[in-house]
């Protein structure tokens, strides 16, 4: 019989109610129903120590949430996981056991490690199989926030996610007096199983924010009538629905805030006047969220672990995978709610900002449901257009529309069945073979969007943060001058829940894309879908183009890639090896968006 955590007790979560009432509990860490940096603290991250070692177990244990019961899979018997704080230059240990039934293993999202480190089963390790222990060690070459998750199927769906902080060697260049981290994440009382073979026999199974009879009459009278007949028909010819914006919505998923739902309202105490950092990390397996703190100016001085010259705006979109520091300084004695509202608006994150436990804020009204129009997805309109004109359909062939479509530029110089190749003014049309079911929709236009805040965002009357906005603030340790280019083109079938790159799921790729050690490489990546989609590679930092110098481009370890958009990313591949290339939405990556880059 396999032993079992005392860990996993059914009453766990009534500790954190009465964390979260101001019962903060010290130097019992095994016992809380969330670590203790998730709980109401006075000193945040003050209180953890710094340690080279740590001991990880993954197991099962019972998940009560606004008193529904579930399972977890939990390291340490908790949900998110403990938080591993480690030094800048240190060799680390970290032993993981698997008391589960099947194959674990975790990655160290963002870090950079010898591959066999990686954690990616099948890629670099075998996994780790029932009952037995895996030792990661590695040496730690740089600082800031990450996470650590499974790579395993599901299980970081099911609790298998939590933060990495790593402290600087050096004196970090802003100040702040006080440090809480806040990982959102989204739980699913179904198993995720189900949700993929439902999500799979209809994409749009979970969203019920669809357009309705009312919706139409109101583009006939914005638009007039012509333009939104030609509208609906261009949705309907490739068979998606511009309200699709998230794959799993609100109505199977409750979102949670360091574990805590919106009503467990987890709270982050201050004294007013104090400079707060807050490490904001995306660990949900499928959601978009967008980020505000009504009532404070926020601050960005970290992206994705590495620091960026500070801007300040009132709001942020922070994609699957990614993590965002921020400082704030509230200086009135009072409550202010964190707020991380899902990208389709079916839901939220909730916390609170205090200067004392059992205060509260207002919490914001969820905004109406952005509904994308064609120009949102790279297939623009245009007023002026005649009747007759021809625009490529998703197979292929040459489709009539009448009125507002806009005519898509032609594909120069390519052969069926290539993928696209850089050229002077970036990379050139992508045309799959006819016969690809991988592929519902080509952008032959892709644009520019880095400066774009996102559907649904840019619209109140406050700043949102842009990648445009970002310059880094480490120094730059690789060359200016291109050695090479290439591109990769991120496709998919919504319809038939298809995912892949170039045209080709995981399971269909000849081999793995090869890099070169220490060459510097252009990537262009072009999304040819009409959702966002969080691009994450192992192993090797992307330096994203965003218009700054070859010393100022930020570090991106993941980069939310929107529809219809083109961008570039600087590569230099440093240690060589296999490593995995993928959406960090979960599904998508089971689906088939997944590759291999191959360091040789």
């Amino acid at each position: 019989m396999k032993r079992r955590s005392s860990l996993a007790d059914p009453h766990r979560r009534e500790l954190l109610r009465m964390a979260g009432a101001g019962f903060f509990l010290t130097g019992i860490n095994s016992v809380l129903p969330l670590p203790a940096w998730a709980a109401t603290a006075a000193q945040g991250l003050a209180t953890h120590e710094i340690k080279d070692r740590y001991d990880l177990t993954v197991g099962y244990a019972p998940l009560t949430i606004d008193g529904r019961q579930s399972r977890a899979t939990a390291i340490n018997g908790t949900v998110p996981a403990p938080l591993i704080r480690l030094r800048e230059g240190d060799f680390v240990n970290l032993n993981v056991t698997n008391e589960l039934d099947d194959d674990s293993s975790i990655h160290w999202h963002g870090i950079l490690v010898p591959f066999p480190m990686d954690g990616v089963p099948g890629i670099n390790f075998k996994g780790i199989p029932s009952g037995d222990t895996y030792h990661y060690k590695y040496r730690l070459k740089q600082a800031g926030t990450y996470w650590y998750h499974s790579h395993s199927r599901f299980q970081e769906q099911t609790g298998m996610y939590g933060p990495l902080i790593i402290e600087p060697r050096e004196p970090e260049p802003f100040k702040y007096q006080r440090d809480h981290v806040v990982v959102l994440s989204d739980w699913a009382f179904e198993d995720p199983e189900t949700i993929f073979r439902n999500i799979n026999l209809a994409g749009d199974y979970y969203n019920f924010q669809r357009r309705t009879v009312g919706d139409f009459f109101d583009e006939v009278s914005r638009k007039g009538l012509g333009d939104a007949i030609a509208d609906r028909a261009a949705w309907g010819k490739m068979r998606m629905m511009p309200v699709d914006l998230a794959d799993v919505t609100g109505h199977a998923y409750t979102y949670l805030m360091n574990g805590s739902s919106p009503d467990m309202n987890w709270t982050g105490l201050f004294e007013p006047g104090e400079t707060i950092r807050l490490r904001f990390i995306n660990a949900s397996a499928m959601s978009t969220f967008d980020v505000r703190i009504p009532g404070l100016d926020m601050t960005v001085v970290m992206v994705d672990g590495k620091p960026v010259r500070p801007v300040e705006f009132h709001e942020f979109r922070i994609g699957v995978a990614e993590t965002y520091d921020v400082l704030v300084r509230p200086t009135a004695e009072q409550a202010f709610t964190i707020f991380a509202e899902s990208l389709d608006r079916s839901g939220f994150a909730r916390g609170t900002l205090a200067p004392e436990a059992n205060m509260t804020a207002a919490v914001p009204a969820l905004r109406p449901r952005p509904v994308r129009d064609l120009a949102d997805i790279g297939m623009g309109m245009m007023d002026d257009m005649q009747p007759g004109d021809e625009w490529d359909g998703p197979d292929g062939k040459k489709e009539m529309k009448k009125g507002g479509m806009k005519k898509m530029p032609s594909m120069k110089g390519m052969k069926e069945g290539d993928t696209a190749v850089p050229g002077p003014d970036g990379p050139t049309p992508f045309k799959p073979d006819k016969s690809n079911t991988n592929v519902a929709m080509v952008i032959s236009n892709p644009q520019d969007r880095l400066g774009e805040p996102g559907i649904g965002l840019g619209n109140d009357g406050w700043k949102v943060l842009t990648y445009k906005d970002l310059r880094s603030a480490a120094p730059q340790p690789y060359k200016a001058e291109i050695d090479r280019e290439m591109t990769i083109n991120i496709t998919a079938n919504m319809e038939r829940y298809m995912f892949s790159f170039d045209g080709k799921k995981f399971s269909e790729h000849e081999g793995p894309y090869l890099f070169k050690h220490n060459e510097r490489l252009r990537l262009w990546m072009v999304n040819h879908t009409m959702m966002e989609h969080p691009i994450h590679l192992h192993g090797m930092w992307m330096q994203l183009e965003n218009g700054g110098s070859n010393d100022e481009i930020p570090f991106k370890h993941t980069i939310l890639v929107k529809p219809g958009e083109k961008l570039a990313v600087r590569i230099t591949p440093i240690e060589k090896g296999d490593w995995a290339f993928h959406c960090h939405l979960l599904y998508h990556m089971e689906a088939g968006m997944f590759q291999v880059m191959r360091v040789a």
